[in-house]
């Protein structure tokens, strides 16, 4: 498990190494001042694609240069074809962020609003059936934190937890994340059940403690009209070997359990 949160993470990581601190990067806001020129001195962000779009200048890079860089960069070309010796200096804004990696249908970075929790940001990266989130919380944000850095604390949050504390109203133990936090969602769910033949949504679920085989079914969306439920079977790993085993409807499943719903003899 360890492995396979450090080879995504690191992967992240690659992704985005130009983004070291003194980089500049998508999302960061530019305070640009043309001495002498006040219609070009103004804010300016660093867009999704690394580049600036400049008056007179159109879409030039930024993401990678420093601010200097990219001041140097803005000077030349005003004066190769607009101005006489003209004097840029650039101050960076810097966006606080946050990143989310795994089992999301939206992985990346995202912008860290005040106030943001770990269920906000998943929401928003679009996560289902994920029993557990994991936070890598460096001392000094930077690109995605990897899990086995000597400076990031590692938090685990239960989100099956979470979940039942939100249909409950209660959210005193949802997370608030911090500039710099990578979120890792794993692929792989202990908790994950199987349901297959006649329910509506045959698929893999993941499911909390104690759930029921009725609820494990309600989860696949219930049972078909044809469904034989007094013939369920659920296969189950024991002692090494795949069991059959006749459940009521009453009795509570396992992870890593696969439920059989024949169909009814007509």
């Amino acid at each position: 498990m360890r492995a396979i949160v450090l080879s995504i993470v690191v992967v992240a990581a690659a992704a985005l190494s130009a983004q070291t601190p003194d980089r500049l990067r998508p999302q960061d806001v530019l305070n640009v001042t043309v001495v002498d020129q006040p219609s070009l001195t103004k804010k300016y962000t660093v867009e999704g694609d690394g580049r600036v779009t400049f008056p007179l200048l159109g879409r030039v890079t930024a993401a990678g240069l420093t601010a200097d860089q990219l001041a140097a960069d803005v000077q030349k070309r005003l004066a190769e074809s607009f101005l006489n010796n003209p004097q840029v200096h650039i101050d960076v804004e810097r966006t606080k962020r946050v990143f989310v990696f795994g089992g999301v249908s939206a992985p990346g970075m995202y912008p860290l609003t005040p106030d943001m929790t770990i269920v906000e940001l998943l929401a928003r990266a679009g996560y289902s059936n994920a029993a557990e989130a994991m936070i890598v919380r460096p001392k000094n944000p930077r690109a995605p934190a990897l899990p086995d850095d000597k400076d990031t604390t590692v938090v685990r949050v239960n989100l099956r937890e979470f979940e039942k504390d939100l249909e409950s109203g209660r959210l005193s133990r949802n997370v608030t994340l911090l500039d710099g936090d990578t979120v890792y969602v794993p692929r792989f769910d202990p908790n994950r059940i199987f349901v297959s033949g006649q329910v509506r949504t045959p698929g893999a679920y993941s499911i909390p403690e104690n759930t029921t085989l009725l609820q494990a079914l309600a989860l696949a969306g219930g049972p078909t009209e044809r469904a034989a439920l007094g013939r369920v079977r659920v296969i189950r790993l024991q002692k090494g070997k795949q069991t059959t085993v006749k459940s009521r409807l009453e009795d509570i499943v396992r992870p890593g359990d696969t439920i059989i719903v024949p169909e009814r003899y007509f």
